[in-house]
């Protein structure tokens, strides 16, 4: 029934008008625009009646659902019509069945307004369809791709988690179906790009062009500023750098060359750097291989005090062992949480793994002389690794840990290190010292100290400076402030060989 032309000018729909609804209607396939319900809402104010979507399942998805006959409205979900005309009650009804991306299933457009619909209007209804048809399946397209690009950020970060365990096969293997050739290599390094949190997926995709996905680009599950990136080749490093260049607030730290199953040292090291890269005007940085104590003690002798210190851990599977070294230089170096979140297991399994490196080297990671010590035998144990046995120390007179930091040259570097607090009047020596001593508790220390657990911190800060190193963020910075205390006998050496049969809660490593 066509209605009069006042009418039809009322609804909005005149012929004049119709060049404009349209212009309307196709806005709404703008990038900006693309939103079902803003189109429904759309169509109900074009027909000045209302209009309602449901799905498949008849979920309401836009719309306010006014009472119907609803075995008219499965007829049209099920196609056995394709649209539906109703009158009564003072308005007019249409039924349209709407095509649903990947469903098995139609959902069904239902439109109402007082006055008939004319041709016009049922223009604009049938035109609506098309449009939201058209929003639907580009909406499974774009959910598609998220999904896609989730699940291959997913891989990715799988990829470097079985690096960071050292399991170097299996993360080849899962890497050669999407990127070949990407981890043919026996050396790599890591590079850690910090961005701001907001900025960070559109800085890794940047990552991924830069390096023509030469590289393992992972969004850090730790740091949500951060984006990490492992770089066979040094032509990929240099890529990164120039990405950052022009980038406002974007670092870069990056490790030495280390072999794959070290990825997890060099993922320290590339952290490291990167508080570097903050000072830097070119916003980068990379590792730098200073004086540390363990390149001050003889290679052989320190070799052999390793071996004999890890030599518990010897007994286990080679992937246990892996998986344990593994999750203890990380815990070492990093939080239990950020730890369980860069190798992807719980925080729990990250304590348990670290309880179980305890045990078996009767240590208590609540002292930070022995946390220093094991950190001293697993870095040891990384730069050794491919140096023949030494003989400097015998197995009928093995060198101890005294022996080793006594030596001329430890001995002096650790002097050297420690006088640089002496020039402060505030005895920051003593401060730091006592600090150490209570497990890096401000509390314990102040107490110990007759100060005030905030004059503490305040010492402990305003040594780092001095000694050009980090102590409060913990880590290997500080392990080497240890290391200084332990050699000049300013701190008494942690007895690694003690047995104990449990470890109180006390102990749990946090």
């Amino acid at each position: 029934m066509a209605g009069r032309e006042d009418g039809v000018r009322r609804a909005g729909v005149s012929r004049a008008g119709g060049s404009v609804w349209a212009q309307e209607l196709l806005d709404h396939l703008r990038p900006t625009g693309r939103d079902v319900r803003r189109v429904v809402t759309w169509l109900a104010d074009a027909v000045q009646g209302t209009a309602a979507l449901r799905d498949d399942t008849g979920t309401l998805v836009a719309g306010t659902w006014a009472p119907m006959d609803e075995d008219l409205v499965a007829a049209v979900a099920a196609g056995r019509i394709a649209s539906a005309a109703w009158e009564g009650q003072g308005r007019h009804l249409r039924l349209v069945r709407v095509e649903w991306p990947n469903r098995p299933s139609a959902g069904v457009l239902s439109v109402s307004r007082e006055t008939p619909f004319d041709r016009h209007a049922s223009d604009i209804v049938m035109h609506t369809v098309q449009v939201i048809e058209l929003l639907l399946r580009a909406g499974e397209t774009a959910a598609a791709g998220r999904r896609l690009a989730r699940a291959t950020s997913d891989l990715r970060l799988a990829i470097l988690q079985l690096l960071m365990v050292e399991d170097t096969v299996s993360a080849r293997r899962v890497a050669a179906g999407l990127w070949p050739g990407l981890l043919d290599t026996d050396t790599a390094c890591v590079h850690v790009v910090e961005g701001t949190a907001e900025d960070r997926d559109r800085l890794a995709e940047e990552c991924i062009e830069a390096t023509g996905e030469r590289a393992l680009v992972v969004l850090c599950p730790a740091v949500e500023q951060h984006v990490i990136v492992v770089t066979p080749g040094e032509a990929e490093a240099q890529d990164l750098r120039s990405l950052i260049g022009p980038r406002p607030h974007t670092y870069l730290g990056g490790s030495a060359r280390q072999s794959l199953a070290r990825t997890a040292t060099a993922y320290g090291q590339a952290v490291s750097a990167l508080a570097v890269a903050h000072f830097r005007p070119d916003k980068s940085a990379v590792y730098a291989e200073r004086t540390h104590p363990e390149r001050l003690i003889d290679p052989a002798a320190l070799r052999d005090w390793t071996d004999r210190l890890l030599r518990p851990l010897d007994t286990l599977a080679h992937h246990t062992r892996a998986e344990l070294l593994a999750t203890t230089r990380l815990g070492l170096e990093f939080t239990a949480v950020n730890t369980a979140k860069v190798l992807g297991v719980s925080r729990n399994t990250v304590r348990a793994r670290m309880e179980r490196v305890e045990a078996l080297l009767r240590a208590d990671f609540a002292d930070l002389t022995a946390r220093a010590v094991v950190h001293l035998a697993l870095n040891t144990q990384v730069s050794l690794a491919d140096a023949p046995a030494g003989t400097g120390a015998s197995d009928a007179s093995p060198l101890s840990l005294c022996d080793l930091l006594s030596g001329p040259a430890m001995h002096t570097w650790a002097q050297d290190l420690l006088a640089r607090l002496d020039q402060n009047t505030r005895d920051l020596r003593r401060t730091v010292r006592t600090w150490i001593a209570e497990g890096g508790n401000a509390e314990r220390a102040a107490q110990t100290l007759g100060v005030h657990a905030q004059t503490v911190r305040e010492h402990v800060r305003s040594a780092e400076p001095v000694l050009e190193r980090q102590l409060l963020a913990g880590g290997a910075d500080l392990y080497e402030v240890v290391l200084a205390h332990l050699a000049v006998g300013d701190l008494d050496q942690p007895d690694l060989h003690e047995t104990k049969p449990g470890l109180p809660d006390s102990l749990v490593h946090r």
